[in-house]
């Protein structure tokens, strides 16, 4: 399965940001993608934190999920929509940062709301998304089908996630071959452990890992590491983009899944976790 990770630099504008993401959407599958990822907050990058709440479309319904939904169908791709917000009927106040996924024929395949949510303080910067996001419970996957019938399980997540391995051992259960990973990190987190951290997840996952990213200055002056990757199970990136707009893209091989897993049956060697026994201390 051919796959692209998108990299923006998104704007305060929604329509402009809809109108650049349309445009890499057709480029990556003009380039035979199967699989498309934009990243997080592709639709708005604000120029304060309750700007996602003006923007913040009801679930199934509004403009950037009707576009996300028209693209999928227009190029007969898996379209997996970076993170949007969607309002809460109940708390107008907060909404979720939710990642929806679009399959070929435009119907909405899979929803996954942002479990973990970002703080950070460096005395220079400072984060905090319980201002303005309630965090997700569930974690996510869906099943995509590639245009030669091969069915791949794709396990969801966003940005912040990525330091949290309970929430992708969640997902391998059963195994995923694929791991999307949406984000907005900044350049101080990114530049330390990015890369680190998406290789980590591919490695003791064995499986693929596709991160489109934020990379580059924004006009509301925030700053966004970039650096979107495909990893593949063995921990070696295929392709990566530094700065700035544009595609990374990759092939998930089988057949490499299956050689890593083989070779070193990892996943089949785990003691701990949801699921499996426990023995008590002395036993």
């Amino acid at each position: 399965m051919r796959l692209a990770a998108i990299q923006m630099v998104s704007t305060p504008d929604v329509d402009r940001n809809l109108e650049q993401a349309a445009t890499l959407v057709a480029r990556a599958a003009a380039g035979g993608a199967e699989l498309v990822a934009l990243p997080e907050y592709f639709c708005l990058m604000g120029r304060q934190d309750g700007d996602k709440l003006a923007v913040a479309e009801a679930p199934g319904h509004g403009p950037i999920q009707q576009a996300l939904s028209d693209w999928a169908r227009r190029h007969g791709i898996w379209l997996v929509g970076g993170t949007l917000p969607l309002a809460r009927e109940a708390d107008p106040l907060h909404a979720t940062n939710s990642c929806l996924v679009f399959g070929p024929e435009g119907r909405q395949a899979s929803r996954y709301d942002k479990i973990h949510l970002f703080r950070y303080d460096d005395g220079e910067r400072r984060y905090d998304e319980s201002q303005t996001l309630c965090p997700g419970r569930q974690p996510a996957a869906f099943e995509a089908r590639a245009r030669d019938g091969t069915a791949h399980r794709v396990g969801l997540s966003v940005c912040y996630d990525l330091r949290f391995p309970e929430l992708f051992r969640a997902l391998m259960q059963p195994p995923c071959d694929l791991l999307v990973v949406p984000a907005a990190f900044t350049r101080p987190t990114g530049e330390a452990h990015w890369e680190l951290l998406l290789r980590a997840r591919a490695v003791e996952n064995q499986c693929y890992v596709l991160a489109p990213a934020q990379g580059g200055r924004h006009e509301n002056g925030r700053s966004t590491w970039g650096h979107s990757l495909l990893v593949d199970p063995w921990g070696r990136v295929l392709d990566c983009r530094p700065d700035g707009e544009g595609l990374v893209t990759g092939t998930l091989d089988p057949a490499v899944l299956r050689q890593v897993r083989q070779q070193l049956p990892a996943l089949e060697h785990r003691v701990l976790g949801p699921g499996l026994p426990a023995t008590a201390a002395g036993d």
